[in-house]
């Protein structure tokens, strides 16, 4: 009997596929079929949903509460969208600290206010003891549509900008499990992206948040879509020094972490180095780089290729295994 498995929640090819077969064939509609970050609706409105199941609850640089708001925030953005309100459901285990809600609740607050969002519905449901993992969080989010992602406007020379190091988050994740004994001082970059939106005006033609599967799997799901190729380099693509070192050591791959608060953008090869100057005047996206172009010489139509460091070309693909459970 086949039966679910945690791969099914990577972000990955397991879950698109699943996405492809299962969702799209059995609700199957127009605003589905686009199979974006948010939804576009009639009246210029965004509507995007998502849940929060993250373990630990608190990590370095934030807490599901943090999580669950700048997650939804993210997606209605690089949709196009300007977040507006956000619900709130909560599901609770018995037993969960009382101080941990509250403390929860309280940066939910703090990240709807510097994101801008109202907090204007929601739910809350306790399970017994055992049947949950103190706290799961689900949210929808509601926004205006500033601009429409077009797919079709891409072509070879575009370049795709990266909004900052990758991995925080993950790394900040796995090392608060505390399963390698390791100690860092990584932090979440869990963030809100509202900085980005103006940069619909500015020729934009895509963007996505980097959040499971990765920066790989993210532009591997694009890279599919296209008639091009798209060619990253690995010199270029911006890692911190703490998350080097942690990736190093425990043989993992950056390409494949997640972030919160970064972004990957195609933008035209004419309004590249504007918009990179603009996102790099914001505190988050200092770090920002140009780290490839799609390609119609190198490579073939649909792949994703890494120049490395020793000169060789790697060809990406979308992650097909669960690197970290439960990372958000």
């Amino acid at each position: 009997m086949k039966k679910v498995s945690l791969e099914l929640g990577s972000g990955g090819k397991l879950m698109r596929d699943f996405i492809s077969q299962q969702i799209v064939r059995t609700f199957k509609n127009p605003f589905l079929d686009e199979l974006s970050d948010s939804a576009h609706l009639p009246g210029q409105i965004a509507f995007t949903t998502d849940s929060y199941v993250v373990d630990p609850i608190f990590f370095p640089g934030g807490d599901i509460g943090t999580l669950c708001i700048n997650g939804t925030v993210n997606d209605l953005v690089v949709s196009g969208a300007e977040p507006k309100f956000i619900s709130l459901s909560l599901i609770l285990e018995e037993g969960m600290s009382w101080e941990d809600l509250e403390t929860i609740l309280k940066s939910i607050k703090k990240a709807a206010k510097k994101a801008g969002v109202e907090i204007t519905t929601g739910d809350t449901k306790v399970v017994r003891r055992g049947q949950a993992d103190k706290i799961y969080i689900n949210t929808s989010g509601v926004g205006t549509v500033w601009a429409r992602p077009s797919i079709a406007k891409i072509r070879p020379g575009d370049k795709i900008i990266l909004t900052g190091t990758l991995g925080e988050h993950s790394v900040a994740v796995m090392l608060a499990r505390g399963d390698f004994g390791l100690e860092s001082n990584v932090k979440s970059d869990c963030a809100p992206l509202n900085f980005l939106l103006p940069l619909w005006k500015k020729g934009v033609h895509w963007m996505r948040d980097i959040t499971r599967g990765g920066l790989a799997t993210v532009l591997s799901e694009i890279a599919e879509k296209i008639p091009y190729s798209l060619l990253i380099e690995e010199e270029r693509i911006p890692l911190s020094r703490a998350v080097r070192g942690a990736t190093e050591l425990l043989g993992i791959d950056p390409l494949f972490l997640a972030c919160e608060g970064r972004a990957v953008l195609v933008v035209p090869k004419r309004n590249a180095g504007e918009v990179l100057d603009l996102i790099r005047k914001n505190p988050l996206g200092n770090k920002a780089e140009i780290i490839g172009e799609v390609e119609d010489k190198t490579g073939k139509p649909g792949e994703l290729l890494l120049s490395t460091l020793s000169g060789g070309l790697r060809l990406l693909e979308s992650l097909t295994s669960e690197l970290l459970p439960r990372i958000c």
